[in-house]
């Protein structure tokens, strides 16, 4: 793993938010293996408890049953705490589009609240779960900070304005922020199930189990698929960071670009399957294509993801084939 020269303290205390989801579960896990002193904040509306179940009496680890939104729950869990990782919100653009008025309440109300509270608190950093999404209708590749386009869903706007709001929380009130972009990550924990189901767990689910799955358009768009250990390995390299890093976003994919054709033939064949996909409608607000420019973050964070798709997707095929028995 990339990140396993990171070290920190024996008394670090991480607060996670969103530690019950998949990507705040896997955080807690390895800041836990590291020896650090874990909060898992999560109001479990989108997070599971049995990602976190096996942490559960582990010692260093805390459990707040909270939501984001309430500014006095956000302060209390960022009392001593060294590192704020960010990752409580809802994903989803085709249900952003449903629920406009919800993803403004947790994504942005939910984010300022975290902020505020940080640096209240006197957090040393705060690392928050920004989105390839903000990069909206632009299609220049690979994309590059500083060349967003118009944001095309109520998520991307939310993301949007997050990055803001870390931007102004430096600039103002003096508070280490790092806005990571994630490029469709995929991996160990992710909910193949429900109607806003990601793509690669869906599939995998559906191929397993002899059904075929949907492709959403003409399957020629493109997307840089990021295993979670990528994410993982950014997000502990924000806190090492310098301050004069602080206030920016950077790109956090595999550098790589994947038409979903080309994906889900490289499932079928990693399954040992042969399926013909569905072809169904585009969804609204989708980005066409997706490729991430990563030299922002490798040269001010230090990022070098090692596990490409192939890599990655082995990897995640032998936990579902494990967790779906």
């Amino acid at each position: 793993m990339s990140y396993q020269d990171i070290k920190f303290e024996k008394d670090t205390v991480f607060l996670v938010t969103g530690g019950a989801g998949f990507i705040g579960s896997n955080l807690c896990e390895a800041l836990l293996d590291m020896g650090c002193s874990v909060r898992c904040l999560d109001d479990l509306s989108t997070g599971k408890y049995e990602n976190i179940e096996h942490f559960m009496g582990k010692e260093g680890f805390t459990f707040i049953e909270g939501d984001i939104r309430n500014f006095e729950t956000c302060e209390s869990a960022c009392e001593g705490v060294d590192y704020v990782l960010h990752q409580a919100a809802w994903g989803s653009v085709p249900r952003s589009m449903e629920m406009p008025i919800v993803y403004e309440e947790i994504n942005i109300r939910g984010t300022l609240n975290m902020m505020e509270a940080a640096t209240q608190c006197g957090v040393k950093k705060f690392v928050y779960a920004s989105s390839s999404s903000v990069y909206g209708d632009s299609t220049e590749l690979p994309k590059r900070e500083g060349q967003e386009g118009r944001v095309i869903s109520p998520y991307a706007l939310t993301k949007k304005t997050d990055e803001e709001y870390g931007r102004l929380y430096k600039e103002l009130y003096g508070l280490d922020t790092y806005g990571l972009r994630y490029f469709n990550v995929f991996g160990r924990r992710q909910d193949p199930n429900g109607a806003y189901a990601a793509v690669i767990p869906k599939f995998i689910k559906q191929l397993l189990h002899g059904e075929t799955p949907t492709i959403n358009g003409d399957g020629r768009q493109s997307r840089d698929f990021t295993y979670i250990d990528n994410v993982i390995e950014a997000n502990l390299r924000a806190c090492k960071a310098e301050s004069d890093a602080a206030g920016e976003a950077f790109n956090i994919g595999a550098g790589g670009r994947l038409f979903l054709i080309d994906m889900y033939e490289q499932l079928c064949k990693a399954l040992g399957v042969a399926v013909e996909p569905k072809f169904g409608p585009p969804r609204a607000g989708d980005v066409r294509d997706s490729n991430a420019d990563i030299s922002k973050a490798r040269k001010l964070l230090g990022y070098d993801p090692s596990f490409d798709f192939e890599k990655g997707i082995g990897l995640a095929i032998d936990w579902y084939r494990e967790y779906l028995k």
